[in-house]
């Protein structure tokens, strides 16, 4: 398991109007490590991608780009698929979300899979970069001669 936290546990994050994206991006890839937030001037369809035109710059404050709300928490489990996560940060605190999955130094949007969980998500992004890694060496390993 590549996440840092257990099947039942609930992840709380910050969302306030004085906190930036980043650190709400930051507070995510900390359980997820192989998993990413970006935040969008609007929500994407399921199963469709965010136009990167629409990508918010993660130094803004959260009040920058919605109506003021009360301070609250977003509380998140591993078994939450990425389309109900990003479903509630939209409808509970105003922000258009994109999880993205790691792949070796690419990150990938995972709107085609956006039923999968966090859990699957996340340990999909291990397996991939610690396979991309591992080919990577085993080509550096290779003797041209």
């Amino acid at each position: 398991m590549y996440s840092r936290f257990n099947q039942n546990e609930m992840l709380k994050i910050l969302i306030s109007d004085e906190r930036k994206l980043i650190e709400i991006q930051k507070d995510f890839n900390s359980y997820f490590p192989f998993l990413k937030l970006e935040f969008f001037k609007a929500p994407h369809k399921i199963g469709e991608g965010s136009s990167k035109s629409l990508l918010l710059d993660a130094n803004k404050l959260v009040r920058e780009i919605r109506n003021n709300r009360p301070e609250s928490h977003l509380e998140i489990n591993s078994g939450m698929t990425v389309n109900q996560l990003e479903l509630l940060i939209f409808s509970d605190f105003g922000l258009a979300a994109q999880v993205f999955r790691k792949s070796g130094n690419v990150w990938l949007e995972t709107s085609a899979t956006d039923n999968w969980t966090l859990l699957q998500q996340n340990n999909e992004g291990a397996e991939l970069s610690t396979q991309i890694k591992e080919n990577r060496e085993n080509l550096d390993n290779i003797d041209p001669y």
